[in-house]
This record gives C-alpha cells, sequence and structure tokens, in this order.
C-alpha cells in the first residue's frame, strides 16, 4: 500500500470519475466516502430548500454519517479528498469523514468538481475537521481533466 490517498465522496459519479483517474495517475489507494443513506435524486435538487442537501448545507454543523471508514488511516502522509462543489463548498459529509481520524501530521489537499463554481470557502470550512493536519490550497477541475493535467498537478505536491 502507498503512503498517498485519494478519498472521494461522489454524490453522481462525476468526482469518482475524477478521483479514479487521479488515483490511477499517481499510483495512490482510493477509497470512496459512502453515506450511511446514499443520496436520492430529490436529496440532492438545490433548488429545493427542503431538500436533504439543502438543508444539510444550510447548518454547517450538520454532519451526516458515513458508512465505511479507511482502514490504517495512519499509514497515509498525504491525502487527496475529491468531492463536488455545494454551495461553493465540499459537502458536510467530508468534514464527517475527515473527523473520523487523527490527522495530525498529514497533509490534506481538496480537490472538487463542480458545473461551474470555484472553490470559494472550501479550505476554510474544511480546516475546523483536522487540527493538526497541514491544508494545501485545492484546486476545482473539469470532469473530464486528464490524468496527465491531474498528474501535472499532484506533483507539485511532492509525489
Amino acid at each position: 500500500m502507498s503512503k498517498v490517498l485519494v478519498a472521494y465522496f461522489s454524490a453522481s459519479g462525476v468526482t469518482a470519475k475524477l478521483a479514479e483517474r487521479l488515483a490511477k495517475a499517481i499510483g495512490a489507494d482510493l477509497h470512496e466516502i459512502q453515506p450511511e443513506v446514499p443520496y436520492t435524486d430529490a436529496d440532492l435538487d438545490w433548488m429545493n430548500k427542503k431538500s436533504r442537501s439543502s438543508v444539510e448545507m444550510n447548518d454547517k454543523s450538520f454532519r451526516p454519517t458515513v458508512a465505511n471508514k479507511v482502514e490504517n488511516m495512519e499509514m497515509y502522509s498525504l491525502i487527496f479528498t475529491a468531492f463536488p462543489i455545494w454551495w461553493y463548498v465540499a459537502p458536510t459529509i467530508v468534514n464527517t469523514f475527515l473527523e473520523q481520524y487523527d490527522l495530525t501530521g498529514k497533509t490534506i489537499i481538496p480537490l472538487a468538481t463542480s458545473g461551474s463554481s470555484g472553490m470559494g470557502n472550501t479550505n476554510k470550512e474544511l480546516a475546523v475537521s483536522y487540527p493538526g493536519a497541514e491544508l494545501k490550497e485545492g484546486k476545482r477541475f473539469p470532469a473530464d481533466a486528464s490524468a496527465e493535467e491531474l498528474k501535472a498537478w499532484a506533483e507539485g505536491f511532492g509525489i
């Protein structure tokens, strides 16, 4: 097993493909952050203020339950965390995921997919979830970013 992990949350499959491409390009382990209760299309309707995703994102303390954990998280020193941008930040399930572990001394690098939004306040809102870890500046990629583009970016972090 490597010392690099790509952990991702993907509600529709777009981010999953990007995370898989990155992991393969850099030889990293891959872990899907799975919600205990999967999101439905209705849950993801951001136009509906009562949809599950809208309710979760309007309460910054909300932490959806994660159904699975990374085995041997202590062996990873570099963790790429991939997710779709929701309301200009990472979905709160990403906070839940990060808060499950002691990440002291680890480097966390967010990467995101989005139709048009940038990273917004992502780093600021994720930073509370991993005290003791080093946060690097994240980047939003188009869903079709190439393996070469992802690898070149990741190599900037010493891979």
